[in-house]
């Protein structure tokens, strides 16, 4: 039973004023990312609903609420009715978010990229121009890489759709950096802070070692049609974005140049997304209409359906590009339900996600759909696996930690969905793709 509205304010101004601690057992999760002292911090007090659910499975996930804490376990589960004219109706439950905690988001920043790089195209209103113009990526200084083909597409052209295809398909850092070099850097994190996501830090590109202000600089780009005319061209830039003052450091040590450092690491210039911000991004592609509109992205019925069949879509569909199913089996990106799996997906089931790998944390937001038993709901979650707190070591606990808790978590959110009953069951023809290219 929770606190009456009068002892819970009682016990959040104590909390806030460091004279009341809470447990990581109980309901509350108080923990500061050092970038926001003294400055309005965001307490979120969970329900009693996950953490219910994980407790009617201990053996699961006992080691887990024991150190709820240390785990950095963030969970916001949508339970997602209907009304008798089919409209959606969210109740969303959430177990440990802060939006102040910090976690690296890794591959969860290119879902935020492919959107906007669609929405791009259809500001740019140019005739011609679409995602399936050919791009070419050009350089213009020494750490910059061109592009002027890509082998895994069929006619080799490189284009922004079938960048989006490889980011959905099996998550690709090299197609990130390109919609980021398309994008810059103003651009993305100027209209991501306009439509009210203001913790978005987009700043650097992946996989690749550049320093602060050569990520500030973008490649030249243009777009050509099949004759070779030029269709629209962009310059290199450097951006001049003011960076939101940040002191985030992690962990014990980490290594450098194979050496092991005895300090925290920090993350202050690394990217950041909350999961409220990666929750919200998912919602709002797969239920646009279900929030504010200044949270819609400018994308056409084409662009949503591009973006819902990629998402959803398993390696093995694809005919372009082609996957060995050896390293990107049909379950590649899907931890939540899958973990580390890599046999078939389960019947009936598609699962509309981004995921995120790095320095120990690993991220899933996910829209997922049983069409055998008419059940949808939203599920994103976050959890810490570094338990020797050693950055850069590539010594994670993802296997025996991370990916089972994210299979167990999906399976018993979906076993929950499967018993509850709904007056109304959802019409899912919105989301049934044909996946044969």
């Amino acid at each position: 039973m929770f606190p009456t509205p009068r002892i819970l304010f009682f016990i959040l101004f104590l909390g806030m004023a460091g004279l009341f601690s809470f447990s990581p057992a109980t309901s509350f999760y108080q923990i500061f990312d050092q970038s926001f002292v003294g400055k309005k911090v965001e307490i979120y007090m969970s329900d009693s609903f996950i953490y219910s659910v994980l407790q009617k499975n201990s053996s699961v996930f006992g080691s887990i609420l024991d150190k709820q804490e240390e785990s950095g376990l963030q969970i916001i589960y949508t339970r997602i009715d209907r009304d008798r004219k089919g409209r959606p109706v969210f109740t969303e439950h959430r177990l440990g978010v802060d939006n102040n905690r910090y976690f690296y988001p890794a591959s969860t920043v290119k879902l935020p990229i492919a959107i906007l790089a669609l929405q791009r195209l259809n500001e740019l209103k140019i005739p011609g121009l679409d995602k399936n113009s050919t791009l070419i990526t050009g350089s213009s200084g020494s750490r910059q890489t061109a592009v002027c083909n890509d082998p895994s597409a069929p006619d080799g052209r490189p284009t922004i759709a079938h960048y989006i295809k490889k980011i959905l398909l099996v998550s690709d850092n090299d197609a990130f950096n390109r919609l980021y070099e398309f994008l810059g850097q103003e651009y993305i994190n100027n209209n991501l802070h306009q439509m009210g996501y203001l913790q978005a830090h987009l700043i650097h590109r992946l996989e690749v070692s550049l320093s602060e202000e050569e990520n500030r600089f973008t490649n030249p780009v243009r777009f050509i049609d099949s004759t070779g005319k030029i269709l629209y061209e962009k310059a290199a830039e450097n951006s001049q974005l003011s960076y939101a003052t940040r002191n985030t450091r992690m962990g014990n040590g980490y290594l450098k140049a194979g050496q092991l450092v005895n300090e925290p690491f920090d993350f202050s210039k690394k990217n950041r997304l909350t999961l409220t911000e990666l929750n919200n991004i998912v919602k709002s592609i797969m239920f646009p209409e279900s929030v504010p509109k200044h949270q819609r992205f400018n994308l056409t019925a084409g662009d949503y359906a591009f973006l819902r069949r990629y998402m959803s879509m398993m390696p093995g569909e694809s005919f372009s590009p082609v996957y060995d199913p050896g390293e990107n089996w049909d379950t590649y990106v899907k931890f939540l339900l899958y973990g580390s799996e890599k046999g078939a997906s389960r019947p009936g089931i598609r699962i509309f996600n981004k995921v995120g790998d790095a320095y120990g944390f690993l991220t899933d937001a996910a829209y997922i759909i049983d069409t055998d038993s008419q059940v949808e709901f939203m599920l994103s979650a976050v959890i810490y696996c570094n338990s020797d707190g050693v950055f850069n070591d590539d010594q994670y606990d993802y296997a025996t930690v991370g990916l089972p808790f994210m299979k167990h978590l999906g399976q018993a959110i979906l076993e929950y969905e499967r018993t509850r009953v709904r007056k109304y069951k959802p019409d899912l023809s919105a989301f049934i793709f044909n996946y044969k290219d």
